[in-house]
């Protein structure tokens, strides 16, 4: 709402001065240096010029050395050589070609300057041609122009390094030590973000911390929840603490529409798209992948949008985001992406490709790596017309070895999803039918931990059925399926295990005619979330799979979002400001209690805050569920102390309410009594209030409205 009110005020001072806003590029306008004008920014601190390398207004300008020096007579001739090679990385600006003489000898110098019409084709020019042979003798060196601005800062005379003490940092996972054990969430409404606690047993969230324009579009969590990234104009940046959210490190990438962090935490990887000056070449994509500690720049890729869009679907015009996929784990190890019949794999300790070349895969359109090991699954689809069998194939890294392949036949599409501990693979096939006039689905179950990696193959009952939605149990052995027909499709449980553990897939149950289309597992497994989201207007189905029963139904009308919490204890729905009524938030129970609702205006985003895994081996986590009663007396305490705080501080609250409604009373009362003789007045001398008690009677009273005279003229023969 500030930023309508600021934009408001500006307009109405431009209608006032005569200015035709129309014509003027906002964006392009620069306060001068030290001046504000008492515009104060929220966020002066994250672009101080001491970390962070902004344009120096030459950042368009490149330097191209190693020119051959010639006379005037052929300067005319080198300066059309020249123009021709630059001109086609960009456009250059009109006098935009710079090369100078030397005024003793008439000579060129052997280098000149180039001005294009943005930094980006400066960029791509210095990346295209440095070292490029004109001739045997003479190579380009290219460099920006602002390099050289930098190069002359550097002192003549070493000098040894400011000595800085050490001050210890915040301990950046205090907040994991809440006494009350309690989650933190962000969200996003207007132009504030703000961090709270899931303060559940009071029923409502506690302020954390409040930011107004802390971001210019989003903000997001690191996996582990250690940092809080926010995107700007110059670059991305991440905090951390549990109530404070100092900034830690900043990371200078221009226009950054899209960030992703590794799994571990170690690396950010960012990316943006720049409009080229000349509509006829191609927008340049740049991806860079930070340290996320050091902010140095690990690697970075830059080409056209179509060098990273093949595979996949989402993401920015077409391109599939993330565009790398981390592998190995939380160790960070590896980084790959896909390419045209390739699959480029990277490690992360030199940044380049292991074994210096990628894997050549013929037509590949997908892949994914297991959650949990250094193992990929690619997707291959038919080939020849169908003589090529399309096929999934696990390949081991860094040795490249396949480990376990199937063909696919008549296949007309695959998705694959992976279970959380890496343990099962589940590939969703649709093939076509014989006619191939329709497709039916079935499912390939990989057992990635068992011996040979044995597949299982699933079909519906009714192999026609539409597969409208499949999700793994998180941590588990089970999965659900939403299949059938809109407006109420059935709902299938499976287990990959059966009662005597035989190790074949078995079907727990089907729930028939639910109004879901989206399925949300808790993260410790057990519960699940049947929704109906988008046309079904935010219907829930809290549902219990190990008892097989319905704890609760519920709806959160127009819901757009629906996230668990890290612990499964509690689950937030959302409508964000895609609806323009009801934006908001409500926390539920696991068990579908309604605990408090949150509405605000302009709501874009609502994300829980990440935990890390837990220290406890498995071994001491089921000692725990075993004797959870025993370690619960200390909260059930506790929630009983707050449960008679809440009941006491109702209880005030109706008292309070009562007190001020006899007040009220009193007070009408007292009017009451005062107006007495004018209600017998006007009640012909009635003196009761009671109606039934005087009869009402009617009374006709002529009223003189208007009286007028008006003389008339007599007509002849009349007296």
């Amino acid at each position: 709402m500030a930023d309508v009110m600021v934009m408001k005020d500006i307009e109405e001072t431009a209608e006032r001065l005569g200015i035709d806003l129309s014509q003027i590029d906002l964006n392009s306008i620069h306060l001068p240096p030290g001046e504000d004008f008492g515009i104060i920014s929220n966020d002066e601190d994250i672009y101080e010029e001491d970390n962070l390398e902004f344009d120096s207004g030459f950042g368009n300008i490149i330097v191209v050395d190693n020119l051959p020096v010639v006379a005037r007579e052929k300067f005319e001739k080198l300066e059309g050589v020249i123009r021709k090679i630059y001109s086609q990385i960009g456009v250059i600006k009109e006098d935009g070609l710079w090369m100078p003489i030397d005024p003793e000898t008439q000579k060129t110098l052997g280098y000149c300057f180039i001005e294009y019409n943005t930094p980006q084709e400066a960029e791509l020019a210095k990346e295209k041609t440095h070292g490029y042979k004109l001739d045997r003798s003479h190579i380009f060196a290219v460099n920006m122009f602002d390099d050289f601005d930098r190069f002359m800062k550097v002192p003549d005379e070493w000098a040894p390094p400011e000595f800085t003490p050490y001050t210890p940092g915040e301990n950046l996972q205090h907040w994991l030590t809440d006494e009350k054990a309690r989650d933190q969430f962000v969200i996003r409404a207007g132009s504030d973000t703000e961090v709270f606690w899931n303060d559940a047993r009071h029923l409502k969230p506690a302020p954390v911390y409040n930011r107004p324009f802390w971001t210019e579009s989003f903000v997001q969590w690191s996996p582990l929840g250690t940092y809080l990234a926010t995107v700007h104009r110059q670059g991305a940046a991440v905090w951390g603490g549990a109530s404070s959210f100092n900034r830690l490190m900043r990371y200078a990438h221009p226009q950054v529409r899209l960030i992703d962090f590794s799994p571990g935490e170690k690396y950010l990887v960012t990316y943006s798209s720049h409009e080229p000056s000349n509509p006829r070449d191609a927008t340049r994509v740049v991806i860079n992948i930070f340290d996320v500690r050091t902010g140095k720049v690990m690697r970075d890729f830059k080409g056209t949008p179509d060098d990273f869009a093949i595979g996949g679907t989402g993401g920015v015009a077409g391109l599939s985001w993330p565009v790398f996929k981390w592998g190995g784990g939380r160790e960070d190890k590896y980084f790959a992406r896909i390419g045209k019949n390739v699959v480029s794999v990277y490690e992360t300790e030199t940044f380049s490709l292991i074994d210096k070349k990628s894997i050549k895969v013929e037509n590949v359109m997908d892949f994914s790596w297991s959650p949990t090991d250094p193992i990929l699954a690619i997707f291959v689809p038919e080939l020849g017309g169908g003589n090529q069998p399309a096929r999934v194939s696990l390949i081991q890294i860094p040795s490249k070895e396949e480990l376990r392949q199937k063909n696919l036949f008549s296949v007309s599409d695959c998705k694959m999803y992976w279970q959380s501990n890496g343990d099962y693979l589940a590939v969703k096939v649709d093939r076509y039918t014989k006619t191939k006039k329709s497709t039916y689905t079935g499912f390939e179950l990989f057992r990635i931990k068992e011996r040979d990696i044995p597949i299982e193959v699933l079909e519906l009952e009714n192999k026609n059925d539409k597969i409208i939605a499949f999700a793994w149990e998180p941590k588990g052995h089970r999965f659900a399926v939403i299949h059938g027909d809109n407006p109420r499709p059935d709902i299938s449980f499976y287990s990959m295990r059966t009662a005597q553990n035989t190790g074949r897939v078995s079907k727990l149950t089907t729930l028939k005619g639910k109004q879901a289309n989206a399925l949300f597992w808790s993260p410790s497994g057990r519960f699940i979330i049947l929704a109906g989201l988008k046309g079904f207007n935010g219907q829930l189905e809290f549902y219990n799979v190990d008892e097989l029963e319905t704890m609760a139904t519920a709806e959160h009308f127009m819901a757009t979002d629906i996230e668990w919490d890290p612990t499964g204890r509690y689950v937030a729905t959302a409508v964000t400001s895609v609806h323009e009524m009801e934006n908001g938030f409500n926390i539920w129970s696991f068990n579908g209690k309604l605990l408090y609702r949150i509405l605000k205006d302009h709501f874009f985003q609502f994300l829980w805050r990440p935990r890390p895994p837990s220290f406890l081996s498995p071994e001491k986590e089921e000692e725990i569920a075993k004797n959870l009663k025993k370690y619960s007396k200390k909260y059930e305490a506790e929630d009983q102390d707050v449960s008679m705080l809440l009941s006491e501080q109702e209880r005030e609250k109706r008292r309070m309410l009562k007190e001020e409604w006899d007040k009220w009373i009193s007070e009408w009362k007292r009017l009451h009594d005062e107006e007495r003789l004018e209600r017998q007045k006007l009640r012909d001398g009635e003196a009761s209030d009671e109606e039934e008690e005087y009869e009402a009677k009617e009374v006709e009273v002529e009223e003189l409205l208007d009286v007028s005279e008006e003389v008339l003229p007599l007509e002849y023969g009349q007296e």
